[in-house]
């Protein structure tokens, strides 16, 4: 069986969350804010964080922010304004 996290990159705890007053989650990469999940998703998911072990955490926030990084994201700097 192929590992899910063949390059180890969820040891390192790229992901974190947070979670406002009203039940909004908000989960970063890296210190960047990159979704928002609010209502029955951010329960959902909640819930499953609330049980998780750190890895299996990290897991569940790779999965739920899916492929958000397309390589076309351009840095500060370089935007023309």
């Amino acid at each position: 069986m192929k590992s899910v996290d063949a390059r180890g990159k969820l040891e390192e705890g790229i992901f974190d969350y947070r979670v406002s007053k009203n039940g909004k989650l908000f989960i970063s990469w890296r210190g960047k804010e990159v979704m928002i999940l609010k209502d029955q998703a951010s329960k959902k998911i909640l819930e499953r964080l609330r049980n998780a072990s750190e890895h299996d955490a990290q897991l569940i926030l790779a999965k739920v922010t899916g492929n958000f990084k397309r390589g076309n994201e351009k840095k500060q700097k370089n935007l023309k304004r």
